[in-house]
């Protein structure tokens, strides 16, 4: 039983995106989508124990969520939209019957993934609508999980979810990727949803792994066939900023293995095996972030990107380059003024500095009021207060952070270092 639930949870992990993409461009219809994989999925966990994991698991399943589409379109849609979903899955099932081949799947771009990412990213939804709804679909994130990320209740969620999918199909949103002409407009958005789901997988806002490395593997992916479609079509303009965010993945992700203990507790930067760090990965990253800056048209993903290079080229924590750091994130900070790049370039400027200074600009009012309930900024401050020498000060800062976080390991590691600042 236990090898079951592991193949199909592996199954959903790998390969849920790309059923419910390909389900999605047939039928044009999130929730019969979604309800037929959640239908194929109640299936395997009947099925499976008894019958056995079959041979390629991700094609039963797909299979099996077309089959449960059908079902629910003869139960509940009018005639007309019926015959033209059936009309689409049936197609998809002659495909099936007719067996592509591995490598030709494969081969095929781009995917319907890349089609869903667009569609979900469309300029018609809002910016919260379009960052949700690729989250739901593409990253495989519950609508609980999406709720806590956005600071809203569930069923507020849910609405807008809802919401958003029914506007996609009410007003035929079009399943594509852009045309060239339109294209480039277009990818500021899908950049910054890709960033954010590779964010929710590097340090997950909560649950019980600090990483959710299929969603950092699917950010990055999906951030390669953007690259590649760029590097493919002669109508569109080299985006040195699709580079500088696929570098950026690639130059945090290389330090996975590093990032945590056996017991999957935060390990910090400073503190991290750098043997661990995966080299072949840096290198890809570095090298992708100097074609990047070879267009000479700097952008906020190549600027963190060469902060990420700097950190990744220091053999040990003490020969990290912060003064480089620092100026950098100066440079960010004109570029892309938020409260959270103001607070990294608070902690540089106090590696460089000294931790009063950095303490000095975390105090300011305005950055306080923004990141009151940010834990992350509650972290910094207590560590830049422990190392002045501020116990008390540092303690309560540790206690706030940990009343915020909602990660369970990073809860572990914060209840450790309020018990070494409480001694």
């Amino acid at each position: 039983m236990e090898a079951v639930s592991q193949a199909i949870e592996r199954v959903f992990r790998e390969e849920s995106g790309r059923i419910l993409a390909g389900l999605i461009a047939a039928t044009r219809d999130f929730t019969l989508a979604e309800d037929a994989l959640q239908d194929a999925s109640i299936a395997a966990l009947q099925q499976w124990p008894t019958s056995g994991v079959p041979r390629n698991p991700a094609a039963w399943l797909s299979a099996i969520a077309r089959r449960k589409a059908v079902d629910r379109l003869r139960r509940s849609a009018t005639l007309a939209r019926k015959q033209e979903q059936l009309r689409a899955l049936a197609v998809l099932e002659q495909q099936d019957a007719d067996g592509p081949s591995d490598e030709d799947t494969d081969a095929a771009f781009p995917d319907e993934r890349l089609k869903l990412l667009f569609t979900c990213c469309h300029p018609a939804l809002a910016l919260d609508a379009r960052v949700a709804l690729t989250l739901r679909t593409l990253g495989g994130l519950s609508t609980s999980e999406i709720a806590a990320a956005f600071l809203v209740s569930e069923p507020t969620m849910a609405k807008r979810l809802v919401r958003a999918q029914n506007k996609i199909r009410d007003a035929g949103i079009p399943y594509r990727v852009p045309p060239p002409a339109l294209l480039s407009e277009r990818l500021d958005g899908v950049l910054a949803v890709l960033y954010l789901i590779f964010n929710e997988g590097y340090a997950a806002s909560h649950g019980d792994a600090l990483i959710r490395h299929e969603l950092c593997a699917e950010a990055i992916r999906l951030g390669r066939v953007l690259v590649e479609l760029i590097q493919r079509e002669p109508e569109i303009p080299d985006d040195p900023e699709a580079y500088g965010l696929l570098a950026l993945m690639l130059l945090h992700h290389a330090r996975r293995d590093a990032r945590t203990d056996s017991h999957g507790d935060p390990v910090l930067l400073e503190d991290q095996d750098r043997g661990l760090w995966n080299r072949a990965e840096i290198d890809d990253g570095t090298a992708i972030l100097d074609r990047a800056l070879g267009f000479c048209r700097v952008g906020p993903y190549q600027i963190q990107a060469a902060i990420a290079a700097l950190h990744d080229a220091a053999p040990t924590a003490s020969a990290t380059d912060w003064p480089q750091i620092a100026a950098l994130y100066t440079t960010l900070v004109r570029l892309a003024p938020t409260p959270v790049v103001e607070l990294n370039r608070a902690v540089a400027v106090a590696m460089t500095e000294g931790p009063e200074r950095g303490l000095a600009l975390l105090d300011r009012a305005d950055l306080a009021g923004q990141l009151g309930e940010y834990h992350h900024f509650h972290v910094a401050r207590a560590d830049l207060l422990r190392r002045s020498g501020r116990s008390q000060e540092a303690l309560d800062a540790y206690r706030r952070a940990l009343a915020l976080c909602r990660n369970t390991t990073e809860q572990r590691f914060l209840e450790r270092r309020v018990a070494e600042a409480a001694v």
